[in-house]
């Protein structure tokens, strides 16, 4: 395992109908990030097209492609010629009738590594994903990439500590997080700061319950659905560090680059300070895997 430190990038942007137009602002802001002195790159959940889950449409599996395939091979083209492990979002189809939320990952001389499929689906309002994706079935892994080895979740398993802890025992420096998460308009008045807070919040507290960098790029921009409603991705992308602290965050409407660098070195010698994984009593947690009893 490398133990020299690496400097991470997260990318915040908005979509458009346009795959190819996504793809350029995407290839746009990776550039960006190089120029940063970025060495590990993530884009947001899905940044190839709108938010397409808001309604149940079977037009849009039409947006699914292999993975490995397409955008995995351009993108370890660019991965190549940038020096750069880029962590990539996909709509994966993997077989007649079946399809996945799907995070490629691609190391830094272009070959891809392997991809985490999202375990975790939700279906709520304007987030009906249970109709397109099928649970991921490759378990929680780890990439080992030229600069560090890395985590690999995808938004709504952000709220499962679960998810977090079975990651990060891997030896994961930093879980990375691509995210579509926003306002139901109506609802952002009131329920806006809170929402956003909530989302960061829950994450820090995985970083520090685990000793381990969390980075989470969200999409921004108000996406509007053919029933005329819509989702307002809150933006809010951050990173933090192992004790939970900012270490970069935006607003709703900044669109570029974050960066962080992050030590193996020092995560691991936090780790020896705050032995969450020596101290666990993995006999008494079976009731983990059951659900609640009526009792």
């Amino acid at each position: 395992m490398k133990n020299t430190p690496f400097t991470i990038g997260i990318v915040q942007m908005s979509m458009t109908a346009d795959a190819a137009h996504n793809m350029e602002t995407a290839t746009k802001w990776l550039r960006e990030a190089k120029k940063k002195g970025v060495q590990v790159a993530c884009l947001p959940e899905l940044f190839l097209s709108p938010y397409f889950c808001q309604s149940e449409n079977h037009d849009f599996f039409a947006l699914a492609e292999a993975i490995p395939g397409p955008s995995t091979d351009y993108l370890g083209t660019l991965a190549k010629e940038l020096d750069m492990v880029i962590v990539a979002s996909l709509f994966e189809r993997r077989t007649a009738g079946m399809y996945h939320n799907t995070t490629a990952v691609i190391d830094a001389d272009g070959t891809y590594l392997g991809k985490y499929r999202k375990m975790h689906i939700p279906d709520d309002p304007r987030y009906y994903e249970k109709f397109y994706f099928t649970p991921g079935d490759l378990g929680f892994k780890n990439f080992d990439t030229k600069y560090g080895r890395i985590g690999v979740l995808i938004c709504w398993d952000q709220w499962f500590p679960e998810a977090a802890r079975l990651t990060a025992m891997q030896g994961a420096s930093v879980i990375f997080y691509p995210t579509a998460i926003g306002w139901h308009p109506a609802e952002k008045a009131q329920y806006g700061e809170e929402q956003w807070n909530k989302w960061q919040t829950v994450q820090r507290g995985h970083a520090v319950a685990n000793n381990v960098f969390v980075a989470s790029p969200n999409r921004i921009g108000l996406e509007k659905d053919a029933d005329g409603g819509g989702l307002e991705f809150f933006g809010h992308s951050f990173i933090c560090d192992t004790s939970g602290r900012y270490i970069e965050q935006a607003d709703e409407k900044f669109e570029g680059v974050m960066t962080a660098v992050v030590d193996p070195a020092a995560v691991e010698k936090q780790r020896q300070y705050w032995p969450y994984f020596r101290d666990r009593r993995i006999e008494h947690y079976g009731k983990l895997t059951e659900h609640p009893s009526e009792e």
